[in-house]
């Protein structure tokens, strides 16, 4: 199979391929067609072409563009987002005014002093909070399992203390080939000691905050001692099950970019020293851009063919990657071409230690962590960007023009 096009090896002749299934009512589509058709819309969003078989080629592909751009992949994100914020619409609605409550105007903001506290989910009304301000984002909510913690960032500086933004640390994935070689990793050592970092899989500053470059300070205050303190507070007394130790030592965060480079991470430093390293760039291996029917209708596909795909607490984005690879396996095209063909995101490194790279390979038993409060961190983002922030006429604008009724999912 040549590597540059998915190839529908699904017996579709060139007449079922034309009328693609938006001749007949969707009833009388057989399954394994609706599968393919979904496929087909899904990556023809993504400028993917569809080609018809010809002589040389029996059947019909699918070719992917050679690099997809920024409008590209948000466009794909708000059809997987829009699918979730529809399902979730009348939990929205209910909390509307909740998250509404929780939010500052913009000339308070605009006067604070802005000092941001801390505030880890705990409670149900926390949890409810942070899931209303996750659906505000451009890319679709989704959930890491194992190691989670979630963060709300306010601004005690005025009396209603109002959320500045949110954050989210949850257990790494497992493999990345990028980062394992970066840190030197090989799969005994990364298996025995990747609990000792995290993934930051959210980290962004809600309106107003957001125009001042909240983000940046959402990400400076991840590096903080005080983040690091709240992780090993949390799992001080938990023992790892197969190495039967402690693991309550956080000595790095990674991170990934939504759309390639990152204007949120890029020339974040402190101490002249970069706190978010560029480590690599993933190779595009996921399921993001593929619709979440696209899934429900290959599962529904399985379950007609008396497969059925396991899916227990801890699998995560693996369970789906599963359900595309027995799909396709069965409808014979290349799930793996398939899979590799998502978008290839920039990778970041936060080190919390100075000799983080020694401790992860097991050269040393005890790191030296970094000495970053959050009041230095916070105070160094207010000199470097708050303040040329505040001479932007354009932006003192947009933050004075928001109220709290302005916020909508």
């Amino acid at each position: 199979m040549a590597a540059s096009a998915l190839i529908l090896q699904n017996n579709f002749t060139e007449k079922k391929a034309k009328i693609a299934g938006f001749v007949k009512p969707i009833k009388q589509i057989p399954l394994d067609e609706q599968v393919v058709n979904s496929i087909r819309r899904d990556l023809e969003r993504l400028n993917w072409k569809f080609k018809l078989p010809t002589k040389k080629n029996f059947y019909p592909t699918l070719v992917p563009p050679n690099y997809y751009d920024k409008d590209t992949i948000k466009r794909s994100m708000s059809f997987k987002r829009d699918e979730i914020i529809e399902k979730q619409k009348d939990w929205i609605k209910n909390n509307i005014e909740f998250a509404r409550n929780n939010l500052a105007s913009g000339y308070d903001v605009i006067n604070s002093e802005i000092n941001p506290t801390i505030e880890v989910c705990e409670t149900e009304k926390q949890h409810r909070l942070f899931r209303m301000f996750r659906y505000y984002w451009s890319s679709p909510y989704s959930e890491y399992v194992g190691r989670r913690i979630k963060l709300i960032i306010r601004d005690r500086a005025l009396p209603n203390k109002p959320v500045i933004g949110i954050a989210a640390l949850g257990s790494p994935i497992i493999h990345i080939p990028e980062r394992d070689e970066w840190i030197g990793w090989d799969k005994e050592t990364r298996t025995k000691n990747l609990i000792y970092t995290l993934d930051a899989y959210v980290i962004g500053a809600l309106p107003p905050y957001n125009y001042l470059l909240g983000g940046k300070l959402i990400s400076y205050i991840i590096a903080s001692n005080e983040v690091r303190e709240i992780y090993r507070e949390k799992y001080k007394d938990q023992i790892t099950l197969k190495e039967k130790r402690k693991a309550n030592k956080l000595v790095g965060i990674f991170t990934t970019s939504l759309y390639g480079n990152s204007s949120q991470y890029n020339r974040i430093k402190y101490n002249n020293e970069l706190l978010y390293q560029p480590i690599g760039q993933t190779k595009g291996f996921g399921t993001l851009h593929l619709s979440e029917e696209t899934i429900q209708l290959m599962i529904k596909f399985l379950k007609s063919k008396g497969v059925e795909v396991g899916h227990k607490f801890g699998d995560g984005p693996n369970w789906a990657m599963r359900v595309i690879r027995s799909a396709g396996d069965l409808l014979g095209f290349d799930s793996n071409f398939l899979l590799k063909h998502s978008f290839k995101r920039n990778i970041y490194f936060i080190p919390l230690s100075m000799d983080f790279k020694k401790f992860l390979n097991g050269e040393t038993k005890q790191p030296h962590f970094n000495n970053y409060g959050k009041k230095e961190l916070v105070e160094y983002w207010k000199k470097r960007w708050l303040e040329n922030r505040k001479r932007n006429v354009d932006v003192v604008t947009n933050v004075l023009d928001f109220t709290p009724n302005d916020f909508y999912i």
